[in-house]
């Protein structure tokens, strides 16, 4: 079970004089259970990219599959594409628009023609998820929640519709040290505890270190490298030429290697650099 993208493209205005090339022959898959980061420049197709994955967007060329049904190949099974893959956009919080929180929550359920009991269920279910106190928020406006409460609170929306797929765009775009910090850890939480497969676009360098398993990055529209983060980052110099960069610790590591320190170059945390300091610095003691 997995998305899977074969040879797409995606044109932008074709048949104009602003025709835009944004996915070049990409092929991806997405396995169930991985938790993948895509990364790339602005502009590179992130966001065109996983538009395909639920059938936003048809691709230009190529076919998206999601669990083996090829999206928008029978239009009667879109809806149900939709909801095994849900697609969190940027600065989702400006999507709540009801006078409770549970009753937000309750929108995406309340289409899908349930019963109230299920529909109960679900909301109480997606806003534990996402580390709330059911009965301590559901009734709370939430325009009144601070900036990382409503982005959990758009997240457990999506997750009431019960996806098998967590797509999210940017979901700490905005937000405060605090809460990045409450929205990543409630994602990686979501990802270990209930085995939800996430891909998580971001331009942060630290974050997808840190978060993921699999790091896809895209330039000009295209594949161009992927793995996982130690492998990665341990590129720089690829990409550097691009237009990216490397989490800090890892900057940091690379400068002490040309200083002349006999330490690894796939570190990426900051206990990792401690503990390969402490080693070299005791070998140079000896």
């Amino acid at each position: 079970m997995s998305i899977r993208t074969e040879n797409i493209k995606y044109v932008y205005s074709e048949g104009t004089p602003f025709r835009t090339l944004a996915l070049d022959d990409v092929n991806v898959t997405i396995e169930k259970g991985e938790f993948v980061g895509i990364i790339g420049h602005t502009g590179s197709g992130k966001s065109t990219l996983i538009q395909l994955f639920n059938g936003l967007e048809p691709p230009t060329e190529g076919k998206v599959e999601v669990d083996g049904t090829i999206v928008g190949e029978d239009k009667k099974k879109l809806k149900l594409i939709r909801q095994t893959v849900g697609l969190v956009f940027q600065y989702p919080e400006y999507q709540l628009f009801e006078e409770t929180v549970a009753k937000d929550v309750a929108f995406g359920p309340l289409n899908l023609n349930l019963s109230q009991k299920e529909i109960d269920f679900r909301v109480k279910e997606a806003l534990e998820l996402v580390g709330f106190n059911y009965k301590k928020i559901k009734d709370a406006s939430p325009f009144e929640l601070s900036g990382g409460q409503k982005r959990r609170v758009a997240i457990a929306g999506v997750l009431a519709m019960k996806p098998d797929y967590l797509i999210l765009d940017e979901p700490t775009a905005g937000l405060d040290p605090a809460g990045r910090n409450e929205i990543f850890h409630q994602i990686r939480k979501l990802h270990e505890e209930s085995n939800f497969t996430v891909v998580l676009v971001s331009h942060s360098m630290e974050d997808i270190a840190k978060l993921v398993d699999r790091v896809i990055v895209l330039s000009k529209g295209k594949i161009h490298m992927q793995g996982c983060p130690k492998e990665i980052y341990s590129q720089a110099e690829e990409l550097e030429k691009i237009g990216l960069g490397i989490p800090q610790i890892a900057s940091i590591v690379r400068e002490l290697k040309i200083r002349g320190f006999n330490i690894r170059q796939d570190i990426l945390t900051i206990e990792e650099a401690k503990e390969e300091i402490l080693k070299e610095v005791r070998r140079r003691n000896v």
